[in-house]
């Protein structure tokens, strides 16, 4: 599903509001998300699931083609955790196939 796909499957359950009005809707939503997360802040979404930034502390590790030791830097993680109604709505139907 592509951004332009949930756009246009937001203004049907809607059934008002310009293409672009309802464009700009999902797009602003979407950026609150960004912005917290870019700022390390966890988001949650009740009944969907969690957005979460983890820190990965730097550590040693070695490249696969040489064997050479190397150091490998901090960096930041982006997870996602499903939450139980998701996690059930899924199951569910990935059985009706």
């Amino acid at each position: 599903m592509t951004k332009a796909d949930l756009v246009a499957r937001v203004r049907e359950r809607l059934e008002e509001g310009s293409q672009a009005e309802v464009g700009a809707a999902v797009e602003a939503v979407l950026a609150i998300i960004r912005d917290c997360l870019v700022r390390g802040e966890g988001v949650k979404i009740a009944g969907f699931g969690s957005f979460i930034v983890n820190r990965k502390a730097a550590r040693r590790g070695r490249n696969p083609q040489t064997g050479e030791a190397i150091t490998i830097a901090p960096r930041a993680v982006l997870s996602f955790r499903p939450s139980e109604a998701l996690r059930a709505r899924v199951a569910a139907g990935s059985q009706i196939r």
